[in-house]
């Protein structure tokens, strides 16, 4: 039975989505610093077969004053508008497998409903296990394998992949209180979290896409394209190389980072990403070569972008 029934409706029958499929999840309106998530989305929706099979009601969990949808207006006359879609998808790896996808708009109220639909869908769906992505800014340098934070109740996947596991209060996304209510009824969950460089985190950062669909299929056995991927992320790495040869701060503020982190290969295993130690710069010394650089970059033209 539908306890839910006012916050989404299946747009096919249910009957019609195969049961005990990996569920992967992902929303915007958090952090996603490298533009991780929104790659990873349109990597997916780009390059695999996909369906809408559930909707999720806007007007039950949209505030519209902060995310206005985009209205056409046509010399006199609105010709159309594009509502925001919140919503679960059938999609097919390369390999023709079938798995759920949850992508759109973290939702802006109602949370404790939307996560316990979530919850129903889960259970009716009778899901194999739930795995999320997302990606927040870190002092690490882009020339070092992305770190992860994994959290959730895989210990399997977490003692082999996470390398940094604070003890701390950190505010909290709807993905969060969902895999927390998940584990209380014992669903295999696993929450990725790149660990991006944070003098990157305005630009595109395929690399971390790249480890997070490498993660995502790690944990579910789902195959990825990632070529294309793979292309930009050396395109993209020639072009920070050439901007750290422009830019004499920013190429210190690398070095220093070099130079006060650890996350090395040991027997295929990386060992924890280690505190940074005295050579790490302060926050203070970070934003101002931070300033320095992107006053640099403005002064110097778009052409020097990254």
């Amino acid at each position: 039975m539908n306890h839910f029934s006012e916050l989404y409706e299946y747009r096919t029958g249910v009957q019609s989505v195969p049961m005990g499929l990996n569920f992967v999840a992902g929303l915007s309106g958090f952090t996603d610093s490298g533009h991780v998530f929104a790659q990873f989305a349109q990597h997916i929706f780009s390059s695999l077969k996909h369906e809408l099979i559930l909707q999720f009601a806007n007007d039950e969990l949209l505030d519209y004053r902060s995310r206005r949808p985009v209205m056409y207006f046509e010399r006199d006359h609105i010709a159309s508008y594009e509502p925001a879609i919140l919503g679960i998808y059938l999609v097919h790896d390369e390999s023709n497998e079938p798995f759920l996808f949850l992508h759109g708009y973290e939702p802006d109220f109602k949370w404790e409903a939307f996560s316990d639909a979530i919850l129903e869908i889960v259970e009716e769906l009778q899901v194999a296990d739930f795995t999320w992505v997302h990606s927040i800014p870190f002092p690490t340098p882009h020339s070092r394998p992305v770190g992860i934070t994994v959290s959730g109740n895989r210990s399997d996947v977490i003692e082999l992949v996470s390398e940094w596991k604070p003890q701390t209060q950190v505010p909290g996304n709807i993905l969060h209180l969902i895999e927390y209510k998940l584990t209380q009824i014992e669903i295999p969950v696993a929450g990725f979290v790149m660990l991006i460089p944070h003098y990157l985190s305005d630009t595109e950062f395929p690399q971390g896409t790249i480890t997070a669909l490498e993660q995502v299929s790690a944990a579910t056995g789902l195959v990825f394209p990632t070529d294309s991927l793979r292309a930009e992320a050396v395109e993209v790495s020639k072009k920070i190389d050439e901007q750290l040869s422009k830019n004499e701060d920013l190429a210190k503020m690398v070095a220093s980072l070099e130079a006060g982190y650890s996350s090395e290969i040991n027997l295929g295993i990386r060992n924890q990403i280690v505190r940074p130690t005295p050579h790490m710069p302060s926050a203070e010394e970070i934003a101002d070569e931070l300033e320095g650089y992107l006053a640099n970059r403005h002064k110097n033209g778009a052409e020097d972008e990254i």
